[in-house]
């Protein structure tokens, strides 16, 4: 497949692969400790209509594994012969290469797993032009993208929240709707795109916008087990897999088959399962007493609970179906801002649903929709242990997504700092600094920032902030670059620009050097990054409140531009990375909520540890632009020449072309312009104390006036 991924000719019947996985595939029914993954994929893959799963975990608990593993399963397709999208006999209403005779020659293949790569384009997502028909024979015709390969199976894209937001969009329209419509470079087409669509994600990289959370239907936490037992299970079947993949699938093949043959059952039973008026009254008050936006938690919540019927047998859905579907529909639809946690109280579900009817047999696994119990695995495990392996929303407020929690410093004695008086060593000018033990500051809520744009064209990652050159927007020109979509009346006018037809018939020739692509102007994320002054003097002025609520705020104009935030705290004897450069809220949040204040100011580690991180981030990513903001008053109490050593560091990072911005915390009777001379060494805009409300912090780091280039 182009891009990257593993495509399949669509004209291929009668495969050898006789269940859809290339070999060497862990077996979906091998996989332990994912019940609520494994009962998410199998919902959707009996009705695609559910809408796709998203799967949000940490690294290393085997979303990838289950995703592909999941296509073994699923049964082999009846194929027209010679039909590019996958066509079942009698069913070509609308193809491009139809209408189908129901008698024509089919054969069969095996449920194809089509895998999306990050940088995919849009062209090769749904489909274009075909190049060499148009340009070698002069005919419009298409060529069928990812959508049409993977028409009755499985896309899967790794790392969806990475994946740039338009192609995002585009994946979960064709998904909702079942077919995919193109309109472009003259080519008018619709076909069949009947998906189920899965998309892993981890939230350190940074999270999805909320309208592209809900437009998923499900959503499953997942995380490492943390029973021993169960975690050395884990291991020894994977060990055992990479030892002998094909005697691990053979022992695991009666488990397989029996999946095989359960999943293709519920598909043929779902159109007749029945949903009540009082069942669905139920999911009404469900939904509604969750205050989930808008009605999509409704109609998904709904289907799901069909399709968890039709998977359990039973042709009524009860209120243990609607219990199963609103625990994988609604947590995340409950987030009204990034810095929510994802979960769901079960007992408010609980209450919401009532009791249900008191006839009916339970399900022979309650809580997972009773899926057959992995072979070979011995260790039972109830309903509340399953439960304890699995993220709640309380344990999801308490971790950092694998990351460590942020060290908490032990209470310390009041320390007074030396030359805090008039004439003293720093130079602190007459203001005596407030002795304050380690103290942690509320911040207020976060509100709507205004826009910062950095000057000038970039070269970054596709985002909504800044003007840059990038793989989508308007096209703004031509090149000879060898990748990126074609400009077509460039390209022909470069071929007639040699003055020479191809053949007698007079058409023009187009050669491989007349091949010209398109410049794409758009908007780019950048990099913030707030170097934030945490010492007693900013305790002592009440700055940590409004600072801590400036930068919740850039951080949630961040996720919603598709920027990077980052954050250096300095105090005591030493500087803090408290937040590495980061899209994910969620962790920020965390971070800056325990974030302590008190002691000395070391300005110039603080100043040393932001230059260190810009250097990283741009040896990591050299196109990504970025704006250091400095919270500070500009005294420097530690260490000896503390403020010399900071006026040389400063000039050093305005020698590398950082845009700056020093917002001035200096207050009192007596002002020295620490701050000022401090913004004199960046290069960088100064701003006084009187602006330094929160909505000042955020204005000012919107408006910078740089002297270099951007890091």
């Amino acid at each position: 497949m182009r891009d990257g991924s593993n495509d399949v000719p669509n004209d291929v019947l009668n495969d050898p692969d006789q269940h859809g996985s290339p070999p060497g595939t862990f077996p979906f029914s091998a996989v332990v400790g994912s019940d609520d993954l494994a009962l998410a994929l199998v919902l959707t893959a009996v009705s695609p209509e559910v809408g796709g799963v998203l799967v949000r975990g940490e690294k290393g608990t085997a979303k990838s594994t289950m995703v592909r593993g999941l296509a073994a399963v699923l049964p082999r397709q009846q194929v027209v012969a010679g039909c590019r999208f996958g066509c079942a006999p009698g069913d070509g209403a609308g193809c491009p290469d139809g209408p189908h005779d129901p008698d024509a020659a089919a054969g069969t293949r095996a449920a194809r797993l089509v895998e999306l790569p990050i940088g995919a384009t849009e062209d090769r997502v749904v489909g274009s032009l075909d190049l060499e028909r148009a340009l070698g024979r002069g005919e419009t015709a298409y060529q069928p993208g990812l959508l049409a390969a993977a028409n009755r199976g499985i896309l899967y894209v790794d790392e969806v929240n990475l994946l740039h937001d338009h192609l995002v969009d585009l994946l979960l329209d064709a998904a909702a709707m079942g077919r995919n419509t193109v309109e472009r470079d003259g080519v008018s087409v619709s076909h069949a795109a009947r998906i189920v669509l899965v998309g892993t994600m981890n939230p350190e990289e940074g999270e999805l916008r909320p309208q592209l959370l809900d437009r998923f239907g499900l959503t499953v936490e997942v995380a490492a087990p943390r029973e021993p037992a169960l975690r050395a299970e884990v291991v020894r079947r994977r060990l055992a897999f990479d030892a002998s993949p094909a005697a691990f699938a053979a022992r695991f093949e009666d488990d397989q088959e029996a999946l095989r043959g359960r999943i293709a059952d519920a598909r043929s039973r779902v159109g007749a399962v029945t949903l009540t008026d009082e069942m669905l009254t139920r999911i009404a008050v469900v939904c509604a007493g969750f205050e989930v936006d808008g009605l999509r938690a409704d109609i998904v919540t709904a289907r799901a609970a069909i399709a968890h019927a039709a998977w359990s047998g039973r042709t009524v859905v009860t209120v243990a179906d609607v219990r199963a579907a609103a625990r994988l529909a609604l947590p995340h639809r409950r987030r009204r801002i990034p810095f929510d946690s994802p979960g769901i109280d079960e007992d408010l579900l609980d209450e919401l649903l009532g009791d249900d009817d008191p006839d009916l047999e339970p399900d022979p696994r309650p809580g997972d929709g009773g899926e057959p119990e992995p072979a070979d695995h011995d260790h039972d495990r109830d309903h509340d242990h399953d439960r304890e392996a699995q993220p709640s929303s309380s344990s999801e407020t308490a971790r950092t997504d694998g990351q460590e929690s942020p060290r908490q410093p032990e209470p310390q004695h009041a320390e007074l700092e030396p030359g805090l008086g008039e004439g003293g060593e720093s130079g602190e000018g007459g203001e005596s600094e407030v002795p304050t033990a380690s103290a942690v500051s509320a911040a207020d809520e976060p509100y709507r920032a205004k826009l910062l744009r950095a000057k000038g064209i970039g070269q970054g990652d596709p985002g909504r902030r800044s003007a840059a050159l990038t793989s989508t927007g308007r096209r703004v020109g031509s090149t000879t670059a060898r990748t990126g979509p074609v400009h077509v009346p460039a390209t022909i006018r470069a071929a007639a620009g040699r003055g020479a037809t191809g053949d007698r018939s007079g058409r023009l020739r187009v050669l491989p050097g007349d091949l010209r692509r398109s410049v794409l102007q758009g908007r780019e994320s950048n990099l913030v990054l707030l170097c934030v002054d945490a010492s007693g003097s900013m305790a002592a002025r009440k700055r940590m409140e409004a600072v801590k609520s400036a930068v919740l705020s850039l951080l949630l104009d961040a996720y919603q531009r598709r920027d990077k935030v980052g954050l250096v705290t300095f105090r005591g004897s030493d500087a803090e990375l408290t937040l590495p450069p980061t899209g994910s809220v969620d962790i920020a949040a965390r971070r800056l909520r325990d974030l302590p204040h008190g002691g000395r100011t070391p300005l110039a580690e603080g100043l040393g540890t932001a230059y260190d991180t810009l250097r990283v981030e741009r040896l990591r990513d050299p196109n990504r632009r970025a704006l250091l903001v400095v919270v500070t008053d500009g005294r420097a109490t530690s260490g000896t020449d503390a403020l010399g050593r900071a006026g040389r560091v400063a000039t050093q990072l305005r020698g590398e072309g950082v845009e700056s911005v020093v917002l001035d915390c200096e207050s009192g009777r007596f002002r020295m312009g620490l701050a000022a001379r401090l913004a004199e060494h960046l290069g960088a805009e100064h701003l006084p104390v009187g602006e330094l409300a929160a909505s000042a912090i955020v204005g000012a780091a919107r408006t910078p006036r740089p002297t270099g280039r951007a890091a």
